[in-house]
């Protein structure tokens, strides 16, 4: 073959990446049988077998092995070519893709992507709400808002400042509870803290408060569901100051616990900062972000 399709090339990395084709099919937006189709494509096109089935699923064979970091080369190029041409687009027309936290996303952007609509009718904006960092060299999103200092290189950073963050319960719950007069008394009442991270463990042992994860009363990696619980009164938790300050029901925990500041960056990928359309967006969101983390 003279030209090898980068679309069976595609589906290739999909089926060795998730292990079976309903999988891949999720991953990429497609049909089994067009994946189907087109494995079969590519192994008529290299004269190889590339899977097999078996009881974990389909397996690359020694051939298909072979080819892997060649196809990855492959895909990277494809993305960085894409990334090239979304830069050089000056129409303010088209879709954004933002993520962020699952907080951020619910309590902060909404009022300001609905301005930000009103002054860019021609945008449409997709927001994915999400801990999990999205990848944004492979176009996962073109904007991230980050609560912690990007890794990733040939990205470009703007931090747009600190959100502080302390522990608060509803009043009616200390009303019932009693107040939290010292780290001690922590621990007779009832926590909202996390199901599979240690971030409370670890920042209550840093002012000598042992605690472990049975003594947690509520235990979620959900955000937003954390946010409810503390404003259901269901017991103490971590909130950010600024958003627990629209929230006179609430009361902060002052107990000598000073939880460090989140940092919040925005971050883009480095080809496209000279999308006019995406660059909009971004310096919306700076400017809009950066007085809401003013107060």
């Amino acid at each position: 073959m003279n030209n090898l399709d980068w679309t069976l090339v595609r589906s290739f990395l999909a089926v060795v990446e998730g292990g079976s084709l309903s999988t891949a099919a999720k991953n990429i937006g497609a049909t089994q049988p067009t994946l189907s189709r087109h494995i079969r494509e590519l192994e008529t096109a290299l004269g190889v077998i590339l899977f097999t089935r078996s009881a974990r699923g389909l397996e690359p064979t020694s051939p298909a092995l072979g080819l892997i970091e060649d196809a990855r080369a492959m895909g990277a190029a494809a993305e960085a070519l894409n990334l090239k041409a979304q830069g050089r687009s000056q129409q303010l027309l088209g879709s954004v893709r933002i993520t962020a936290s699952v907080i951020v996303a619910n309590l902060m952007l909404p009022p300001i992507v609905a301005a930000l609509r009103q002054a860019e009718p021609s945008i449409q904006f997709e927001i994915v709400a999400s801990d999990t960092n999205q990848n944004l060299l492979r176009r996962d999103a073109d904007i991230a808002i980050r609560m912690a200092d990007p890794t990733q290189n040939a990205l470009i950073a703007r931090k747009l400042g600190e959100t502080p963050i302390g522990l608060f319960a509803t009043k009616a719950y200390f009303d019932r509870r009693g107040r939290v007069a010292s780290k001690a008394d922590l621990q007779r009442h009832d926590l909202i803290g996390l199901d599979r991270g240690d971030f409370l463990i670890r920042a209550f042992s840093a002012y000598d408060i042992d605690l472990a994860r049975e003594q947690f009363a509520f235990r979620t990696d959900d955000g937003m569901l954390t946010w409810n619980l503390l404003l259901a009164g269901a017991g103490i938790g971590v909130g950010q100051v600024i958003l627990a300050r629209r929230h006179p029901e609430l009361e902060q925990v002052d107990s000598g616990i000073a939880l460090n500041p989140l940092p919040v960056w925005l971050v883009m990928s480095e080809e496209v900062r000279t999308n006019a359309r995406i660059r909009r967006v971004a310096d919306f969101l700076t400017t809009a972000l950066g007085e809401v983390l003013r107060g």
